[in-house]
């Protein structure tokens, strides 16, 4: 399977997000890739809550993902929104993963689960939590003539219990979008995305934002591909915009889960 992550970096204005997407869209589909996957909040990067619920769409807009499987549509790809920034009108807004299918239709769709509620020191300070509701749902779809692919958003990958889960569904490949801070990215991004690779014999996707973006937040970049055996297959090594288009071979998954079928090792056991 031929894929292609597009690394961005989002602005607070979703009609300019679009503009600045739609050509890093068009440049993947024209590679050939069967799956395109782009970053967490593909759509808007407010951390001001006041500005975001101004310039947001709620979930249940039909212009909230009209556009994305339009995309899809037009280039007859499978597209992942990493994840759109959504209101809800039950409350918290939803940091959701939209998956739309060649024909443009919404396959399904996956709401982050382990929500980042951190403080870095220095100033940095996230609370995921007080704006964003969690997901209860771990899904996993058919893709592609029926590769499986396991949906899991940014500070999920800190969790490995849930990459375990996915790939005992049977998922072939793991997509991780990110907007993973520029220090935690430098210390753990690479190691995390790894171990999860290796523990699940799974390909690892990792489409990320980059730079410094008008909210006033700096994301890491370095969008990268994990192979089922752990190695890094392909990266883009840097933060700025752009494509990472690499081929897939989903024999190495068999392979690898045959070398070390550990996911088929599993005991039971008292906890302490």
């Amino acid at each position: 399977m031929l894929v292609a992550l597009i690394q961005s970096r989002t602005v607070a204005r979703l009609d300019v997000a679009r503009d600045k997407l739609a050509p890093l869209i068009e440049r993947a589909a024209k590679s050939g890739a069967q799956l395109i996957a782009t970053p967490e909040g593909t759509n808007i990067l407010q951390r001001n809550r006041e500005r975001f619920d101004e310039d947001a769409l709620f979930e249940d807009d039909p212009e909230a993902m009209a556009w994305y499987g339009d995309q899809a549509k037009t280039y007859g790809v499978t597209l992942l929104i990493g994840s759109a920034l959504l209101k809800r009108r039950t409350g918290k807004a939803a940091n959701r993963s939209l998956l739309f299918g060649p024909d443009g239709t919404l396959i399904d769709t996956y709401d982050k689960i382990h929500l980042f509620d951190v403080n870095l020191g220095a100033g940095q300070e996230y609370g995921e939590s007080a704006a964003y509701a969690p997901g209860d749902r771990a899904v996993v779809c058919d893709v592609a003539g029926g590769v499986k692919l396991g949906l899991s958003i940014c500070y999920d990958v800190r969790f490995p219990h849930l990459y375990r889960d996915l790939a005992k569904a049977g998922a072939q490949i793991i997509a991780v979008p990110a907007a993973f801070t520029a220090p935690t990215g430098k210390a753990h991004w690479h190691t995390l995305l790894r171990a999860r690779a290796i523990e699940t014999g799974a390909y690892i996707i990792a489409p990320a934002q980059g730079g410094r973006h008008e909210d006033g937040r700096t994301t890491f970049g370095h969008s990268l591909i994990v192979d089922p055996w752990g190695e890094i297959f392909a990266e883009l090594d840097h933060d700025e915009p752009g494509v990472l288009i690499a081929k897939l071979k989903l024999d190495k998954v068999t392979e690898a889960r045959e070398k070390i079928p550990a996911l088929t090792h599993d005991r039971a056991y008292q906890a302490p």
